[in-house]
């Protein structure tokens, strides 16, 4: 079977799609029915066989007309005013929410309004205020931090753009062991994204760092003695582990 993969916005969840009769390019843009509805998504990757195809493949309706691609970005202001319009009454009411995106589904049926909260809010009053304006359907999601910056962007520590509003489209679970395994100082502050929680590239080189059957693991212990042949070795805390290298400081006395 011949697949696909789409996604609808920037670093989104991938979708496998089956292309049916349709030749596709990377980059071109295609209707496709995804967990909020029918939508406009972009091609990022295939053509690619697979004999068993996974659950959840979605046809391609068709590929994407000039004026789908025009109302995208007709929508796209929509969005914004539906934004400053939502904010302002978020003021007015006094709800402890931050708003962070509006966004409205291709064929108009609904609007969805993403927010971040310290605990749970009663936007009812709200939902009406939205709904008597745009006289459709008003979903109002709370999301979390990690998400807001997903969402957003923004340039992490390393000066880059952060990977998860670039190419993460999941979040893996984080914790300190995967920094302390991988023999990374616990400073909070250099472990932390912009979001507040531990780096999402931590994990990145935890699988070499904690198989036993892998550098880091074969490594002694940074700052530990061990016997040689013409005395101690004191093993420094730089380790190389791709290249399978540490400093070492000989005891000569």
């Amino acid at each position: 079977m011949r697949l696909y993969k789409v996604r609808f916005k920037r670093a989104g969840k991938l979708y496998d799609v089956d292309p049916g009769e349709l030749d596709l390019k990377l980059g071109e843009r295609v209707i496709v029915e995804g967990e909020r509805g029918v939508g406009v998504a972009t091609v990022v990757m295939g053509p690619y066989e697979v004999e068993n195809p996974p659950e959840g493949v979605k046809p391609v309706i068709r590929k994407a007309l000039p004026e789908e691609i025009e109302c995208s970005i007709e929508r796209r202001q929509k969005e914004l005013e539906a934004f400053r319009f939502c904010l302002q009454r978020i003021e007015e009411r006094g709800l402890p929410m931050k708003l962070i995106k509006v966004e409205e589904l291709i064929d108009g049926s609904k609007i969805i309004f993403y927010f971040t909260a310290e605990g749970r809010i009663d936007f009812r009053e709200l939902v009406k205020d939205l709904a008597a304006r745009y006289r459709t359907r008003i979903e109002m999601r709370q999301i979390g931090v990690r998400d807001e910056v997903k969402m957003l962007g923004a340039i992490g520590p390393c000066g880059r753009e952060t990977c998860c509003s670039t190419f993460l489209y999941d979040f893996e679970p984080i914790s300190v062991r995967i920094a302390k395994e991988q023999n990374i100082i616990l400073n909070p502050s250099r472990l932390s994204g912009i979001c507040g929680r531990l780096m999402c590239c931590l994990i990145y080189e935890y699988e070499a760092a904690s198989n036993n059957e892998q550098p880091c693991r074969s490594f002694p212990q940074c700052d530990k003695f061990c016997p040689y042949v013409k005395g101690e070795v004191e093993f420094d805390v730089d380790e190389e582990i791709i290249r399978r290298a540490e400093e070492i400081e000989f005891d000569t006395d």
